[in-house]
C-alpha cells in the first residue's frame, strides 16, 4: 500500500464536533498538539484586501507533472476520505527512484525543488453553505479538496518533511455543486464500500490526479505560509489555493454525506450522530502573514 503520513496515526484522539453536533472549540487541540497554538495556522480567510499581487509567481510557472495510477486506495479514517495513489501495483513503503511519481514544482515553491503527491483529502459540510476550510471574502464553499505533497528533493519521506522548512505543500481546490465530475467518479462510485471508519478499498481503475485540477496551466492561485488543518497542525506548510473551483453534482456530494465517523457496530463518540460532515477547522488569524496572488 502507499506510504502514509503520521497524522493518520492520531485519528480517534480528536474531533471536529461535540455534543449536539455543535462546532468544537478547536483551541482544545493545542492541549494535545502544541503546534495548534502557533501563529501560522490554517485555514484562513482569503480577503481581497489582504492579498498582494506578485508577478514573480508567474516567472517560473507552477507545473503539475501528474502520472496515471493503475490502482488507487481510498480510505475512511473516521475524519475524512483519503486517496492514496499507487504509482505501481504492489508498491509499498519507499518507492524506487525509477518509479513514476506525480509531482508539482514552480510557482511559489523553492527553485529546483520537486514536491511529490502523497495523498488527497476532502472536507465538506452538511449543507452547501459551508464545508470548505478556507473561505474567500468570508464565503465558504460546499467542499474543499486538498492535494498533499512533500519535498522529495530535500527529504526522504512525508514523515521526515513534516514540520520542516519547505517540507510540505498543499494544493487546495474549492468545490461547487453543479454538473457531475467524471474525474471524481472513481471515488464517489466506491464511497458506499468505505462507509464506516477503518474501511479501505483498492480501486483497480486508472486514476489521473490531473482530473482534480481546474486548469492545466495552473495560472490563477493564492499562496501563503500555514499549517496542516488537522492534528498535529504542524506548520511550515506552503499553501496553494486555486482561484477557480471544481464542480461536482449534488448526488456526488451526498455520497460523502453518507459516510460515518465510527466503525460498523460501534457507537459514535461523544454523543455525535456519527455522520461525517462539517469536518472542517474554523479559519485562523492571519497574524500579519502575507497572502500572495498570481493574478490581479
Amino acid at each position: 500500500m502507499s506510504e502514509r503520513s503520521t497524522w493518520d496515526e492520531v485519528e480517534g484522539t480528536w474531533s471536529h464536533a461535540t455534543e449536539k453536533n455543535k462546532r468544537e472549540d478547536t483551541s482544545d487541540w493545542a492541549k494535545r498538539f502544541p503546534a495548534a497554538k502557533g501563529i501560522h495556522q490554517s485555514p484562513i480567510n482569503l480577503n481581497s484586501r489582504d492579498t498582494t499581487f506578485d508577478p514573480k509567481l508567474n516567472e517560473n510557472p507552477l507545473v503539475a507533472n501528474y502520472v496515471l495510477c493503475r490502482e488507487t486506495d481510498i480510505y475512511n479514517n473516521g475524519h475524512t476520505v483519503v486517496i492514496y495513489p499507487r504509482y505501481k501495483p504492489g508498491d509499498s513503503g519507499f518507492r524506487p527512484d525509477s518509479t513514476p511519481r506525480s509531482t508539482m514544482e514552480g510557482g511559489p515553491l523553492p527553485s529546483n525543488d520537486v514536491y511529490e503527491l502523497a495523498e488527497c483529502r476532502f472536507h465538506w459540510g452538511r449543507e452547501e453553505a459551508r464545508g470548505s476550510e478556507h473561505t474567500v471574502n468570508y464565503k465558504a464553499f460546499p467542499m474543499e479538496v486538498q492535494l498533499i505533497h512533500w519535498n522529495s528533493s530535500q527529504y526522504d519521506s512525508v514523515d521526515e518533511a513534516l514540520g520542516q522548512p519547505n517540507g510540505i505543500m498543499i494544493a487546495a481546490l474549492f468545490v461547487q455543486v453543479g454538473r457531475e465530475n467524471s474525474g471524481l467518479k472513481i471515488l464517489t462510485d466506491h464511497l458506499e464500500e468505505i462507509q464506516y471508519k477503518g474501511r479501505m478499498k483498492t480501486v483497480a481503475t486508472a486514476f489521473n490526479p490531473n482530473s482534480l485540477l481546474p486548469d492545466p496551466m495552473l495560472r490563477d492561485f493564492w499562496t501563503y505560509n500555514g499549517s496542516l488543518t488537522v492534528p498535529p497542525c504542524s506548520e511550515n506548510v506552503t499553501w496553494i489555493l486555486f482561484r477557480y473551483p471544481l464542480t461536482i453534482s449534488h448526488a456526488q456530494i451526498e455520497e460523502f454525506r453518507r459516510l460515518r465517523t465510527h466503525a460498523k457496530n460501534e457507537m459514535p463518540h461523544n454523543s455525535e450522530d456519527g455522520i461525517m460532515a462539517d469536518n472542517y477547522r474554523p479559519t485562523q488569524s492571519l497574524n500579519k502573514r502575507v497572502i500572495r496572488a498570481s493574478f490581479q
